[in-house]
Formats: C-alpha cells, structure tokens, sequence
C-alpha cells in the first residue's frame, strides 16, 4: 500500500473513533432524561458537535480512500475500527473486554494483515 493510502486509513480510523467517542460522552452526560429536555442538553452539549464534525471528516476521508482501493479492500480494512473504539472504550468508560471481544480483536488483526499483504 503507498503512503498515501496508509494515510488516509489511519485517519480514518483516528475521526471514527474519535466520533464515536464523542457520541458516547454526549449520550452519558444530560442529566435531565424527561423528553424534549434531554434533546435540548444534547444539542447544547459540545461533545455531539465534535462527534458530527468528527463524522464529516471520516466521510470526507473515507471518499478519498476508496477513490485509491477497491471497495472490497476498503471495506475489509475499515472493519479495523472496531478494535480502536473497543480499547478506546476500555480505556475511557472502563467497558469490559470479554474473551470473546478479545478473540475477535485478535482475529480482526490477522485478517487486516492478510489483506494488507494482499495489497
């Protein structure tokens, strides 16, 4: 894979997880939960305005890095994802790492490999 396109993975990944990070905090901080109110504190609230900006720049991004992959490469690599937002939750929100998870980190990892060797 050139440069270019490593770029623009890792990028990706990086505003992913960051939106998706994002959108957890916006979700878990309102402490008001009755209706309307509950919109209102999420839509005053900063973290889901870095979550949406942060999902502009994966889309952005993501254009760009199937405009230099096939779609079934990008597809396969995008899927690497889920590992950085399931440390990243651990990290952050103490969200448990079950065997299973972790059989399935392990596995999204070689399979990325294998695709990235394809390549």
């Amino acid at each position: 894979m050139s440069p270019l396109i490593i770029l623009l993975w890792v990028c990706n990944i990086f505003f992913d997880t960051l939106g998706q990070i994002a959108f957890k905090y916006s979700a878990t901080s309102p402490t008001n939960r009755d209706g309307w109110y509950y919109w209102l504190d999420l839509a005053k609230n900063y973290w889901i305005w870095i979550g949406i900006a942060s999902y502009v720049f994966e889309f952005l991004l993501w254009l760009a890095f199937l405009t230099l992959v096939p779609l079934s490469l990008g597809v396969l690599l995008a899927s690497f994802n889920i590992i950085t937002i399931m440390l990243v939750g651990r990290l952050l929100f103490r969200e448990l790492l079950t065997l299973y998870r972790v059989i399935g980190i392990a596995l999204i990892t070689i399979g990325v490999i294998f695709v990235g060797l394809a390549v």
